[in-house]
């Protein structure tokens, strides 16, 4: 009951990820509407889980991305840099001076408190990201010269465009060919798809991407969007799904798609925008791991908890190769990222194995 992972010190990297990396504008406690300063951070889907296995866990990671080489540019570069994450592989496009043929993304992010869900308002077409194309990065070299342990991408950069999905397809079909872990986070975003084929175009490259997948993550609704697996019970108006519908889903998943050696998400119920419970639920070698719950669990910042969760999974394979290690460490970190702002985490390891011992939040000092 493991993965055949590449042993540790045999690689350059520990994990890439191929993702967009966005300027991440928060109003803090208020609104986006009515908002008179932000607080500027970094966030990405997949670039969150190369940063949390670094900053967090201490793994040597890298990103591979493209900004503009410009002052916007180059502040997203100098956060990724402050998280540890390598910058060796950001695809550098010309400054055209107003943005008309390339830009940077942006993503003005408001919290929510209550009654009052997160609101996130993407601003990222035509970014340097979205036109990134197959040839524009040297596979070989990374995966068969450099080598890597694991590889991490989604369903957000595979949405930004035709040749982002090309992209995720060039780069994952590279790694499983070096024996590299490939894991992929759904992450289905309507609004993405919207102007790019809708859900039959979503399905139809996720689908091919997951031939190729070892390590597939993801909610109800994106076994659904993304894969076409339907799951029964499912309570939208507290955004929950049942843990024994989910596993009959994966199992019907696992089926059509033997490649699948973890399966995994993070199981949550929606009491307000700041009281979830949480837990999560792993699927290996025939087998089904929960986490330790964490019930009425109070959230600061639901944004990038997910993503947590995927880098504390990654981390609990890659130190320790075992499925119920990686399914704590995951929820664990994911809960700890939803009490601090930011896309990324803030935590520590000691942190995060406090939380999987069963500690609590009394002060320390």
């Amino acid at each position: 009951m493991s993965l055949p992972l590449k042993p540790a010190g045999s690689c350059a990297f520990d994990e890439v990820s191929l993702g967009e990396i966005m300027l991440r504008l928060d109003p803090g406690e208020g609104r986006i509407r009515t908002a008179r300063s932000f607080q500027a951070w970094e966030g990405g889907g997949e670039y969150n889980v190369a940063r949390g296995l670094r900053k967090c866990f201490g793994l040597k990671t890298a990103v591979v991305t493209a900004l503009v080489d410009n002052e916007v540019g180059h502040l997203i570069e100098d956060f990724i840099m402050q998280g540890g994450v390598a910058t060796d592989f950001i695809h550098w496009r010309a400054d055209d001076g107003i943005g008309r043929t390339v830009r940077n993304g942006l993503n003005f992010t408001e919290r929510g408190y209550g009654i009052r869900g997160a609101v996130g308002v993407p601003d990222r077409g035509n970014t340097a990201a979205s036109q990134l194309k197959p040839g524009d990065i040297d596979w070989e070299q990374l995966f068969g010269g450099l080598g890597v342990r694991w590889f991490h991408t989604g369903g957000i950069f595979a949405a930004l465009s035709e040749t982002t999905a090309a992209v995720a397809i060039e780069a994952v079909t590279a790694a499983k060919r070096h024996g590299t872990i490939v894991s992929y986070d759904l992450n289905y975003r309507p609004s993405l798809w919207k102007s790019f084929g809708g859900l039959k175009k979503a399905r139809e490259v996720n689908r091919e991407i997951a031939r190729h997948v070892d390590v597939m993550i993801g909610n109800e609704e994106d076994f659904t969007a993304c894969l076409g697996f339907e799951v029964a019970g499912v309570d939208e108006s507290i955004s929950t799904v049942p843990a024994d519908a989910f596993k009959a889903m994966i199992a019907t998943a696992v089926a059509e798609f033997p490649n699948f050696k973890v399966a995994a998400t993070t199981l949550r119920r929606v009491i307000t925008a700041t009281r979830n419970d949480w837990s999560a639920i792993l699927w290996h070698d025939g087998a089904f791991y929960d986490s330790r719950p964490y019930p009425d669990l109070e959230i600061l910042d639901r944004v990038g908890g997910g993503d947590s969760f995927a880098s504390g999974l990654a981390f609990g394979f890659l130190e320790f190769n075992n499925p119920q290690q990686a399914v704590e460490y995951g929820a664990a970190h994911g809960a700890l990222a939803a009490t601090t702002p930011g896309d990324t985490s803030m935590a520590t390891r000691n942190d995060v194995e406090k939380q999987i011992a069963g500690g609590g939040a009394r002060v320390v000092r």
